[in-house]
């Protein structure tokens, strides 16, 4: 088959992450990549190392999407940006839309107009997915964090959860601020957004939706990194199960999941850098279990899972055009 995509907002990390990733893709042809501030310019002139891979352009036209002639089209726009294009595009019905913004991830945000979008996290709504038009794709915070509490989640396990996470530059977007210039990153970290992060709606509700009874609290303090791509996390709970048990949990759970692995030694970034692999991994001291997980920011955390998303919504398997090799070195 082949899958006819646009994408709106092509210009910034993530869609040019999504034009990385699907120019390769054995499915795909490209419909169009809308950016108005870069129309009629060649994409490798935004994206310069993709000079000499693709001679797609950039257009201000998604007349497209009116016409039905796309299949599927991925919103890489700021927050809140997504439901305002959706608001004044013509879009026709069986155009399927993969939002890679916040706007539609919470339930009670989740509709605009006729469509109802699915929270878009395979490894707890594949067949939700499968059957869906419109997916919200999940935070990279909000993944990295979920893939290392879902498991507990549907055991019942979890209560006070206390998290912290560290980012590469690329999670704060293209555009230059004071925190993601390199001359103030370099040899630098700060915490940010401590207990108030934006993902904690999305992952409040994944996790009741796999534990309704008892209540789950996570206290989250995340942090700017120095380096570019990348989140680590570390979350501790108690926990009086053994260290086996935990692990024969984690492995049950994602023994059918292609992307998620759990590892019984140490795991770093660079394993899943530059992939769309997640790696967990566990600890144990007396009564307390930390749950490590990892993940590119950009690609299990965003375009890839976003491509991951379009595999399962029009019937590829999950892992077509994301076999990708860690950057090791």
């Amino acid at each position: 088959m082949s899958i006819n995509i646009g994408i709106i907002g092509g210009a910034g990390y993530t869609g040019g992450e999504l034009i990385r990733l699907l120019i390769r893709h054995p499915e795909v042809t490209f419909s169009f990549i809308h950016s108005r501030s870069n129309a009629g310019k060649p994409v490798h002139t935004i994206h310069q190392d993709l000079l000499g891979e693709t001679g797609l352009v950039f257009t201000d036209d998604h007349t497209a999407l009116e016409k039905g002639t796309t299949d599927v089209v991925f919103l890489c726009l700021g927050h809140g940006e997504s439901k305002k294009f959706l608001a004044s595009a013509v879009i026709a019905d069986k155009v399927k839309i993969i939002d890679l913004a916040n706007d539609f991830r919470l339930a009670a945000q989740s509709v605009s107009g006729n469509r109802k979008f699915v929270y878009g996290l395979p490894e707890l709504n594949r067949d939700e997915i499968k059957a869906a038009k419109n997916i919200a794709n999940p935070g990279c915070f909000a993944t990295a964090i979920q893939l290392g509490l879902l498991p507990l989640a549907k055991a019942g396990l979890l209560a006070d959860i206390y998290t912290t996470g560290i980012t590469g530059s690329t999670g704060a977007g293209q555009s230059l601020a004071a925190t993601s210039h390199f001359s103030w990153r370099a040899n630098n970290i700060q915490a940010y957004k401590t207990l108030t992060h934006q993902h904690l709606g999305e992952i409040g509700e994944s996790l009741l939706q796999l534990q309704p009874v008892n209540d789950v609290d996570v206290h989250f303090v995340p942090w700017r990194g120095d380096f570019t791509r990348g989140i680590f996390i570390s979350s501790t709970l108690h926990c009086n199960e053994s260290l086996e048990v935990m692990y024969q949990l984690f492995e049950t759970y994602y023994k059918e999941h292609p992307f998620t692995t759990v590892s019984r030694e140490p795991i770093f970034l660079k394993q899943v850098v530059n992939t769309n692999k997640a790696v967990i991994q566990l600890e144990k001291a007396g009564s307390k279990l930390v749950v490590h997980s990892a993940i590119d920011n950009l690609v299990k955390g965003a375009s890839g899972q976003a491509i991951q998303n379009m595999n399962l919504v029009c019937g590829l398997p999950e892992i077509t055009g994301l076999k990708l090799k860690a950057n090791y070195f």
